[in-house]
């Protein structure tokens, strides 16, 4: 069982790995190598783990490193953000778009060449959604409901779905598309993601800093915590094909389980988990190119999918701001109470 995960080194490239490296198997059966597959590899991010090997390097140079052994299977989380995309298009077209043809293509010849047929498990978005002026988007949004994306990295991760769908109806690949909603609260350093400041408005306060808010309170948005996410994607991975309970049936997407929440909850709850002094250093500071983004994102989902695979959402956002607090206490001043 040879696993890869691009963008292993990534925010939840590094989670999937650690949950993979706990756990050992992989729908039971052990796992014997653990490739993590990035373009940098963060200083002192080198693992003695026997199952792990690190492919480095921009991935659609390194396929040959990645697939030099047969692939099982392949997470890929690897991509450029929302926001990132939207400021320079063509290198949202190339690592989005281009490098995950390449990925597919580079499973197909393994299949072609006799090889196991990999399990390919694509890391999409909510952002494949948006409220088209000729067609809004139903107050509650279902895996039935039509992709109308109004961002280009919307688009990229639309057309890559498309893809992966019609690669696995002709048995190039067994693919399956998790839609991720937006994870919160991140750990680490900004990223240049249009909803990036929905783990700031949390993360820096909680570090003592100040943080912007680019939209108005009123947004209602989707979040997931990062362990409901990691939880998410591996339930994607393993789970069987076919119809009934805990099983992926057809090619359709599964959109992992959203928690519903404005935008002033997120403070208010801020406010009520870590006090006063803590919530007062968000700033309210509206963005319209921001909030054109973010606010083109549905809210309520239908989670009916994900349920019968057997995943929930997060209960209510002050779970997932203690559980960051419990997750990166080493990132939170003192004072900040829980």
């Amino acid at each position: 069982m040879r696993i890869v995960i691009t963008g292993g080194f990534g925010f939840l490239g590094r989670r999937v790995a650690a949950a993979l490296l706990t756990s050992r198997t992989f729908r039971g059966a052990p796992i014997d190598r653990l490739v993590l597959a990035d373009r940098v590899v963060p200083p002192g991010s080198a693992t003695d783990d026997p199952l792990v090997d690190i492919v480095q390097g921009d991935l659609a140079d390194r396929l040959d490193a990645v697939f030099a052994e047969p692939v099982d299977v392949l997470i890929h989380l690897a991509s450029a953000v929302s926001a990132e995309c939207e400021a320079d298009f063509d290198l949202g077209m190339s690592a989005n778009l281009d490098t995950t043809r390449a990925v597919l293509e580079a499973a197909r010849a393994q299949t072609a060449a006799g090889g196991p047929v990999p399990r390919v498990v694509f890391s999409s978005s909510v952002a494949v959604y948006g409220s088209d002026p000729a067609l809004p988007l139903p107050p509650v949004v279902s895996e039935a409901t039509l992709p109308t994306p109004r961002s280009s990295y919307g688009i990229q991760k639309l057309v890559c779905e498309q893809l992966i769908a019609d690669y696995t109806r002709r048995g190039f690949l067994d693919g399956r598309v998790a839609r991720l909603m937006t994870v919160s609260v991140r750990p680490g350093k900004p990223n240049a993601a249009a909803s990036g400041f929905l783990s700031g408005i949390v993360r820096e306060p909680l570090a003592g800093l100040p943080a912007g808010c680019p939209v108005h309170p009123e947004l209602k948005v989707a979040l997931a915590s990062p362990r409901r996410t990691v939880e998410g994607i591996l339930r994607v991975a393993e789970a069987e094909r076919g119809a009934g309970p805990g099983r992926i049936d057809g090619g359709v997407p599964v959109n992992l389980p959203a928690l519903t929440v404005s935008v002033a909850d997120m403070l208010s709850t801020l406010r009520q988990v870590a006090g006063d002094a803590v919530a007062d250093l968000v700033t309210i500071a509206p963005d319209p190119g921001v909030e054109a983004i973010v606010g083109s994102w549905p809210a309520v989902f239908d989670n009916a999918r994900a349920a019968a695979l057997g995943l929930t959402p997060d209960p209510d956002f002050a779970s997932v701001v203690r559980a960051y607090l419990e997750d990166h206490a080493d990132a939170v001043v003192d004072g900040a109470r829980s």
